[in-house]
This record gives structure tokens, C-alpha cells and sequence, in this order.
């Protein structure tokens, strides 16, 4: 799999690890770490953007791509379009066109389940809402989903595409392009003040990493071409998710509010019905149960930078 050092990759691998599968992970660390590889897993430090990374992938007898390595950042991909779309979107047709000299025979996309509806009409959210990415990110998301299922037209590959909601849980990067309940657990464990963007009332669907890794783990061995959310159907706005937080971590301390940030998206939120039917995956942790464990987590790090 790709993105195995990453905070969603490396619960991914572990999961995989743990059921019996040889897991090979290639990941550049970028935004990786080291110490989130799991045991049992074969690591590679390449850019999938590389001659060596297709050659591994075509050499090495890999049947089922996992694939979440990418560039994240939607403030960059909008500061630097071409590099977005060199890594989202050439570093997978590197990978795609090395499993057609190889044995792959299936690919499980890490896509996004905000950024690809852009505005939305409906809420929740359905796989049919029609696809609007308004950053170059969300733009290179559905591009690959597009050239996945050329690849399943022309060559017959299997592909399931996860539309994933905003997802938080342990292991998050509480720096960079980080989720909003990495950010607030830092700081509201270092006694520093948490900044929300204008009235706070913009809303989310924050769906747990353990989810996330269900419907990975369900999406194996799936033939056709296949696109699932994998969201919890329900909103929460920013003051909400703050006030959990602070519960979560006894903190009795308001947040502030800083200017609005332009253009951002009002209210986002996913449905899960397809994928509850078709997989029985159920999405089913609560947000206080999620907000809990990912609060103990960061709490119990031996140190927070």
C-alpha cells in the first residue's frame, strides 16, 4: 500500500498486517513518520512518483493496491497547482501503468468525500451528488477516479474509490494541514488558546479512523467499479466540536474566534447508506466515543511538540 506512514495509511497497514496479509508500504515520509509503521510490514521509502516505485509494484507480485499516499494540502494545491497534480495524479498513473506490467489486479482509492461535491445541493451527500471540487486538490481526486475507471473499462481493473469524510482519531498530525480535532487536542493539552474561524457554526461530518479502516479492509477482494462515501451522515459545527473536545480533556476555557476564512465551505456532511447496504460496513462510532479515544491518545503521548 502507498501512504503507509500517514495518519490514516498506518492504521490501514496495521489492520491489514493483522489479518494476514504481506503488506508492503511505500511512502517518501513527506508527511509520513517512521514511528507510525507498523510490525510486519515491508517498508520503502520512495515517491511513488519514481521509476523505482513502479518497479517495485510491477516486480513484486502486488495484486491489490491500497493507495493513500498523496499531497493533501488543499491550501497548497491551490498555491501550487502543478505540483498537486504531479503527485495526486501522475505519481498514481506511475503506479497504475507499473500494476499493468505486473500482477495488480485491484485498487482501493483513498479519495474525499468534501472536497469532490464542492457546494452541495443535498445533505447528506449521496455518491450521485453531482462533483464540483472547487480547489485543485478535490479537482485531482476526481480526476484519478475518473482514470480508475478508464482502467477498469480498458483493462479490466477492479476498483473501489473511499470518499472519505473529515477523519480524525489517534496518530493525527496536529501540524501542517491538519484536522481541526488534532489542532485543538494540542492545544488545548498545552493550555493555548484555540482559534475558530468566524462564528464557528460551519459545519462537518468527522468520521473515526477505525471506520475508515473497515470499509479498507470490507472494500478487498471487491470486483467492478465501485464508489462508496464513508462519512457518518450527521453535522457538526465547529463550537460543538470544541466544546466535546475541551469535555473530553476537562479543559474549562472558551475558544476565540479569528476572521472567517474566504470561500470556505458552509456545511459539508456524507451519507453512508451505499456502503452500509452493499458492505455492512456501519460507521458506526459515535463522535464522543471517537473524540475519547483520540483525546486519550493525545494525552498520552509521552510528549506533544
Amino acid at each position: 500500500m502507498t501512504g503507509g506512514a500517514g495518519f490514516i495509511g498506518s492504521h490501514v497497514a496495521e489492520a491489514l498486517a493483522r489479518a494476514g496479509h504481506r503488506v508492503l508500504i511505500v511512502d517518501d515520509l513527506s508527511s509520513g513518520r517512521k514511528e507510525n509503521l507498523p510490525e510486519g510490514c515491508e517498508f520503502f521509502k520512495l515517491d511513488i512518483r519514481s521509476r523505482q516505485a513502479a518497479t517495485l509494484v510491477a516486480s513484486a507480485g502486488v495484486e491489490i493496491l491500497v493507495h493513500h499516499a498523496a499531497q493533501i494540502d488543499v491550501r497548497r494545491s491551490v498555491a501550487d497547482p502543478l505540483h498537486d497534480a504531479e503527485v495526486n495524479i501522475l505519481g498514481t498513473l506511475n503506479l497504475l501503468e507499473a500494476g499493468r506490467r505486473g500482477s495488480l489486479r485491484q485498487v482501493v482509492f483513498a479519495s474525499t468525500g468534501g472536497a469532490i461535491y464542492g457546494e452541495q445541493e443535498e445533505f447528506p451527500a449521496s455518491e450521485e451528488h453531482p462533483t464540483r471540487p472547487l480547489s485543485p486538490y478535490g479537482v485531482a481526486k476526481l480526476a484519478v477516479e475518473r482514470y480508475l475507471y478508464a482502467y477498469h473499462q480498458l483493462y479490466g481493473l477492479h476498483v473501489t474509490c473511499l470518499r472519505y469524510a473529515n477523519v480524525y482519531g489517534p496518530r493525527q498530525d496536529p501540524h501542517g494541514e491538519a484536522g481541526v480535532v488534532a489542532i485543538f487536542l494540542e492545544r488545548l493539552l498545552a493550555g493555548r488558546p484555540c482559534v475558530i474561524n468566524g462564528d464557528g457554526l460551519q459545519t462537518r461530518d468527522y468520521v473515526f479512523v477505525g471506520d475508515v479502516v473497515e470499509a479498507n479492509l470490507a472494500s478487498l477482494g471487491l470486483t467492478g467499479f465501485r464508489i462508496y462515501n464513508v462519512g457518518t451522515g450527521r453535522e457538526t459545527d465547529v463550537v460543538t466540536l470544541y466544546r466535546l473536545l475541551a469535555d473530553a480533556v476537562g479543559v474549562d476555557r472558551p475558544p476565540t474566534h479569528g476572521p472567517a476564512k474566504p470561500g470556505e465551505q458552509r456545511r459539508s456532511v456524507i451519507s453512508a447508506a451505499k456502503i452500509r447496504r452493499d458492505l455492512g460496513v456501519a460507521v458506526a462510532t459515535s463522535l464522543a466515543d471517537g473524540l475519547a479515544r483520540t483525546a486519550h491518545w493525545f494525552a498520552s503521548r509521552p510528549s506533544r511538540a
